[in-house]
């Protein structure tokens, strides 16, 4: 009998001793991608059974702040009652450039003519929306309304490919962190409907048959190997690989400077591994998303980020994932935000913010932070000059975010790897098709295997093109396909 397991070595099923469990369709994971499976699939009269490494439900989604990228069809309901009107074409623009160069254009086809009716369907399963519009630049709602803009609606390039609109909708909860309201009533709807949850169990290896087909699990629990039957198939919903720096530095190594991890706990590359074990194609493993918040308050996306020789890089409205990419890139990783006294605050998510320095000209400023002779007053002067004239011919700043900084005094915000630690998730995962199916190197369906959520990589592939709601967005919607697929095998 087998007693190693490694997530990247599947069990042949001749080596089976025993069948502890057997069920129609067998989940790994209870976070929104498994239990917008399970829903599904139970629906469509499988036996569900889903196993959890954690000692609850929820996952990451469950302390995100609960949005879903959603829009399309004419828009909402609540982007309707808001007064905006949202295309099907222009949501399906403006993923296809979030999704960057390795965009899947018929996983986005999908989406965004079925992402309104997705929207209904949630609310169908409990999740509560309040329906109001709350206008500005969050990082998400602090408030319990719905609509906020989530991303890089309204700024170049995006917004001249596409008509901008607010997509994010977040579950009705006070404060922060709404993904827990969402989860909580994703869950028991899956409960609800027949799906068999255990918590403490985690999924040591598939199991594959003589012909290749996943036709199980294996799975500790309670410290013992447990063998499970897949009738129909094994969806992987294990999340990214955040959580394994080894799996970092190997695939996404710029991720590394990244000291903050953005995931529950579990995000361990084992689902990935499983899969990349039995033959599948992994993609875009390399991207990730990163965000240094430096907003709200909105007023600081008013001043400008410069580098450690003095020039700007990125038009400071764009979605504070996309611009944070950049910070991430410029030479040291060093940066700042320069700001006047109309301006100055601390932003909210990290108030302990470093201040590198304060002066009453930007001379002062410039030699605080011994940059070279000149480098940061002439761009500066460069730029006030442009905002004067409400234009911005070299980074497209929207014109709503232009003004001079000319107010003394001056100061200039550290995003520094020393002062500001950068946080992280995985967006690389295996390759599926809509419906969830995994493939192998050859675009071949691997049989009774699936996957959705962070173990696949869905519609967020780009790390400069990710809009806040994407992943839950995605991870519910597809979950809802493999589930389906799954079932009807």
């Amino acid at each position: 009998m087998q007693t190693k397991f490694s997530p990247a070595r599947p069990v042949r099923a001749e080596d089976v001793p025993h069948v502890d469990l057997e069920a129609d369709v067998v989940i790994v994971g209870f976070g929104a991608a498994g239990a917008c499976a399970a829903i599904e699939a139970a629906r469509a009269g499988a036996q569900v059974v889903v196993f959890e490494a954690a000692a609850a439900a929820g996952g990451s989604a469950a302390l995100s702040g609960g949005e879903v990228y959603v829009g399309g069809s004419g828009g909402t309901e609540v982007q309707r009652a808001a007064g905006f009107e949202d295309s099907t074409e222009d949501l399906f623009k403006y993923l296809m450039m979030a999704g960057g160069p390795g965009a899947d254009e018929a996983r986005v086809r999908l989406y965004a003519e079925n992402a309104a009716a997705h929207f209904r369907w949630l609310q169908e399963q409990g999740v509560p929306y309040k329906g109001s519009y709350l206008p500005g630049k969050w990082l998400e709602p602090m408030t319990d309304d719905t609509l906020v803009w989530s991303g890089s609606e309204t700024a170049w390039p995006f917004s001249a490919a596409a008509k901008p609109a607010p997509r994010g909708h977040t579950a009705m909860m006070p404060g922060a962190g709404a993904g827990k309201v969402m989860m909580e009533r994703l869950v028991d709807k899956a409960v609800s409907l027949g799906a068999i949850a255990h918590y403490n169990s985690r999924a040591l290896a598939l199991i594959v048959e003589a012909d290749g087909r996943v036709g199980g699990l294996v799975v500790r629990i309670d410290g013992r190997p447990h063998y499970v039957r897949a009738r129909r198939g094994v969806i992987l919903c294990a999340g990214g690989f955040i959580s394994n720096r080894e799996m970092v530095g190997r695939y996404a190594p710029a991720a590394l400077s990244c000291t903050m991890e953005v995931s529950a706990g579990n995000d361990d590359g084992s689902g990935i591994r499983m899969g990349i074990g039995v033959g599948a194609a992994a993609i875009h493993m390399d991207q990730f998303f990163t965000t240094l918040p430096f907003f709200p308050p909105e007023s600081l996306v008013k001043g400008i980020f410069i580098n450690e020789r003095g020039s700007r890089f990125i038009n400071e409205d764009a979605y504070h994932g996309r611009v944070s990419q950049y910070i991430l890139r410029q030479p040291g990783r060093r940066a700042w935000l320069l700001v006047d006294n109309p301006i100055f605050a601390r932003p909210e998510f990290f108030p302990d913010i470093h201040i590198a320095a304060v002066g009453e000209t930007w001379q002062d400023i410039e030699a605080e932070l011994a940059l070279p002779a000149g480098a940061l007053t002439s761009t500066v002067a460069e730029f006030n000059r442009h905002a004067t004239e409400g234009r911005d011919p070299y980074f497209h700043k929207n014109a709503t975010w232009l003004r001079p900084l000319t107010e003394a005094p001056f100061a200039a915000l550290s995003f520094c790897p020393e002062d500001f630690p950068a946080c992280a998730f995985t967006l690389g995962g295996l390759a599926t098709r809509p419906t969830g199916e995994v493939l192998d190197a050859d675009g071949e369906a691997i049989s009774g295997l699936y996957a959705a959520g962070r173990t696949a990589c869905g519609l967020p592939r780009w790390g400069e093109g990710y809009s806040s709601g994407m992943s839950i967005g995605d991870a519910s919607f597809f979950g809802r396909q493999a589930g389906r697929c799954a079932a009807g095998r």
